[in-house]
């Protein structure tokens, strides 16, 4: 249980607000969301994580807009889309919620030249999250705090949504999202502006070490020293629309755009505000993941990969249309 013993100061009183004030304002949807992290990462290039994190909410808001595409309407029946998108949504403004008040607690204190991470407990952030700011304030170890968030935002989202009964029965153990976990259709792109794909994908995507895992394995990828301006580029070229066709429009090949936009598709969802517990409290792994070698087992550049599984859902999608 944290613990508030120290009388707050007016000028903390009034940080505390801003920060809450801003966090409501861009957690507001999956393009909000994004374009916060993106813009976090122009300002401080050294916070690698709001760029990673960015790139990965891309991928969310296309999750999202596929399961109203041409494709995913004709093989998913409307509740199981519409909770699947709830369930894309929850996570995503979860981790929000939990990462972009550290974000500006780290800019504000550069503005200040002090550590302001004290802060952290006002917004329910881990107290291992205290503790890496507070030692990346000292030492500077950009990789460091990469991966602590990687594992911090993994854990938020995991008894709040993975594990939740709700979700988990509805969601986790449905014929849709087996079927995708199982043949790895639930990958992470990373596109670039030459029309091609790079990326990792996860099986058994309800356990927290393979997720922390993945996130690791995203990391190396996206910040590569002769691949990561080729995935800057994109992401500064291009609006998030949550459409598929923000890097379909890439392709030597000209395809269609089959997937919405996705402030055209989906409302604004109002989210209910639950206090968190403290996900350390409870496990004690960081070590072992920090620790976790950094391996691709499988190749990286996803361009080839991707054709083929949009050829396969297409295929899929003309074999039910015959039977229906």
């Amino acid at each position: 249980m944290m613990c508030f013993t120290t009388p707050l100061l007016e000028c903390e009183k009034k940080l505390l607000d801003v920060i809450r004030s801003k966090t409501s304002k861009y957690n507001v949807d999956n393009i909000a969301r994004t374009n916060s992290y993106r813009k976090f990462f122009n300002l401080h290039k050294n916070i690698k994580w709001s760029f990673l994190a960015s790139m990965v909410s891309r991928n969310a808001g296309w999750n999202m807009c596929d399961l109203e595409g041409s494709i995913y309407r004709e093989i998913i029946q409307p509740e199981m889309r519409r909770r699947l998108f709830l369930t894309y949504e929850r996570a995503n403004w979860l981790i929000f919620q939990d990462a972009f008040p550290q974000l500006l607690l780290y800019h504000y204190s550069t503005k200040l030249n002090r550590p302001m991470f004290h802060l952290l407990r006002y917004f329910h952030v881990s107290q291992f999250m205290e503790n890496e700011w507070n030692q990346f304030w000292l030492f500077k170890d950009e990789n460091r705090l990469l991966t602590s968030l990687i594992i911090n935002e993994q854990n938020v989202i995991q008894e709040a949504v993975l594990e939740h009964p709700v979700y988990k029965k509805r969601v986790f153990r449905s014929l849709p999202f087996l079927v995708q976990d199982a043949l790895h259709f639930s990958v992470v792109l990373f596109p670039t502006c030459r029309g091609e794909l790079y990326g990792a994908s996860v099986n058994k995507f309800n356990n927290v070490t393979r997720r922390i895992d993945l996130g690791k394995r995203l990391a190396s990828i996206l910040f590569d020293f002769d691949l990561f301006h080729l995935f800057y580029e994109f992401s500064e070229r291009t609006v998030h629309t949550g459409s598929r066709y923000d890097y379909e429009r890439f392709f030597l090949k000209k395809v269609e755009r089959v997937t919405p936009f996705l402030r055209m598709t989906y409302p604004i969802i109002n989210h209910d505000i639950k206090k968190r517990q403290d996900w350390k409290a409870k496990k004690n792994k960081s070590g072992k993941w920090f620790n976790m070698p950094i391996e691709h087992i499988y190749p990286i550049k996803l361009t080839s990969w991707y054709e083929k599984k949009q050829k396969q859902l297409a295929a899929y999608t003309a074999v039910k249309q015959l039977f229906n």
